[in-house]
């Protein structure tokens, strides 16, 4: 990360190389052309980077979470740094150069800037993983979760989740989002697996090959070790379980991202627009939205009790125990949780861990 920057000649991609020595083809892994994505080349990856520095980055801490804010709170290089348009040494040693300029009453900023630097280096961590145990892309990273879901796959679900017809509103307004942009936040990101994993109790395989030909930052380091640890098959990991009504509720209290993205819901009542389901009859007719509305593919409150009383009750089972410390020794950070405590606090430590998107 240190070391300067080589000086290479400006490249073009997609087949039209500035040097007969290098060529690129399109990426095989995206099935389909999200019509409001980012655009691509280093020209742009260099736009965003200064306009994360110069601006942007003010609101890193406590915007990166909400779909609203998150798409100008969040630096926007991932799709860049995966298909190398910027390197992650060139964002690293220009962030670090731009900290060292601040002026000490630039503490918001700073603060900003210093939790995104903090998220570069768990990158680089989830791609260790990846290169350390590639088999995680296939298998349980905690074999003693073998036969959890795979055997209850249910079909009818996965094809309503990727259709954004689970009738939980911020759970189909992020897949719309995603599908139109090919981009998503991390917390978003979390949620859309974790339902998945949980009340929908869908294997993270076949979710995990679904969600890699929608991200445009797809990145396999991240991406695996982040499926399995949402949902639960890591073995060292605490349970994350994302409930899609609080989400709308914590995230998007005004329905602005729900509406937005979901038009049939626009003419919802306030009062009814994350549980549509729960509409009295006579203001459906009232609203004129009648017909509009999907009902939840499974009762969320029981169909998450249950999967977390089965995943659980795996957890205690012996093999789970005693393979819990071959785990911690080859993936867990070697930093102690102490000394992260000293550069962020226990809620971007949580967020970090996500590692999504940054």
């Amino acid at each position: 990360m240190a070391s300067p920057i080589e000086k290479v000649d400006s490249l073009r991609f997609w087949g039209k190389p500035a040097d007969k020595a290098f060529s690129m083809i399109a990426p095989s892994h995206l099935r389909h052309n999200p019509p409001m994505r980012q655009l691509g080349g280093r020209a742009n990856a260099l736009k965003i980077l200064n306009s994360f520095l110069n601006a942007r980055s003010m609101g890193y801490r406590g915007g990166i979470s909400s779909p609203l804010s998150a798409p100008d709170a969040c630096s926007r290089l991932s799709a860049h740094i995966s298909y190398g348009c910027i390197s992650m040494r060139e964002v690293v040693q220009q962030t670090r150069a731009y900290i060292a300029e601040m002026p000490q009453q630039a503490s918001r900023h700073r603060s900003g800037l210093t939790a995104f630097t903090s998220r570069l280096y768990w990158h680089c961590h989830f791609i260790q993983k990846l290169e350390s145990e590639p088999d995680i892309e296939w298998r349980n990273m905690q074999q003693g979760y073998d036969d959890l879901r795979e055997h209850d796959f249910n079909t009818e679900y996965f094809e309503a989740l990727k259709e954004a017809r689970t009738g939980w509103p911020m759970v189909d307004a992020c897949v719309t989002m995603l599908r139109e942009t090919g981009w998503l936040n991390f917390r978003m990101r979390a949620m859309l697996v974790s339902v998945a994993a949980y009340p929908l109790w869908l294997h993270w395989r076949p979710v995990g090959e679904w969600l890699a030909t929608q991200f445009l930052d797809y990145e396999p380091g991240i991406h695996w070790s982040q499926l399995q640890m949402q949902s639960g098959t890591t073995g060292i990991n605490t349970t994350r379980v994302y409930n899609p009504i609080k989400q709308a509720q914590d995230h998007d209290p005004y329905g602005k991202f729900v509406r937005r993205w979901l038009p049939h819901l626009r003419l919802v009542p306030d009062t009814w627009l994350f549980e549509p389901w729960l509409i009295p009859d006579h203001e459906k007719n009232s609203a004129a939205i009648k017909g509009q509305i999907v009902e939840p593919l499974v009762d969320l409150a029981t169909a998450t009790r249950e999967s977390k009383q089965r995943l659980y009750a795996r957890r205690k089972q012996p093999e789970i125990i005693d393979g819990k410390k071959a785990v911690i020794d080859k993936h867990a950070s070697r930093k102690s949780m102490q000394s992260r405590k000293k550069t962020v606090s226990s809620q971007t430590l949580n967020e970090r861990q996500l590692g999504f998107d940054f």
